[in-house]
């Protein structure tokens, strides 16, 4: 499985940004994908991820994201997105995309899109 994210850049305080991730390879129905991000000095953290089933799916959020940032999907095109809005300087970070499916449950990550929230 190979991923494709982008949409990381400077943004102020307040402002919004939208992060997308492309899954590629074999891929299967019932999966998960999402982000997490890594600051300077601090370990990886969940930011979002979607879990697609067959009878449906669900979301699940960090705390401190929650009411600011939305995480969707388009299961045709295996792609997830993260808008992100109202962001603050503690964003700062590389956001990572990730991937698992069955029947092995590995974890596979992009490559990083730095956000930074600065004025």
């Amino acid at each position: 499985v190979q991923l494709q994210a982008s949409g990381g850049g400077l943004v102020q305080p307040g402002g919004s940004l939208r992060l997308s991730c492309a899954a590629s390879g074999s891929i299967f129905s019932t999966n998960i994908m999402g982000w997490y991000r890594q600051a300077p000095g601090k370990q990886r953290e969940l930011v979002a991820t979607i879990t697609t089933l067959t009878s449906g799916g669900y979301t699940n959020y960090a705390d401190s994201v929650k009411g600011r940032f939305t995480i969707s999907k388009d299961n045709a095109k295996n792609t997830v997105w993260l808008q992100m809005n109202s962001l603050k300087s503690e964003d700062t970070a590389v956001y990572y995309c990730l991937y698992r499916s069955s029947p092995t449950w590995v974890t596979y990550w992009g490559q990083g899109t730095l956000v930074t929230v600065s004025s």
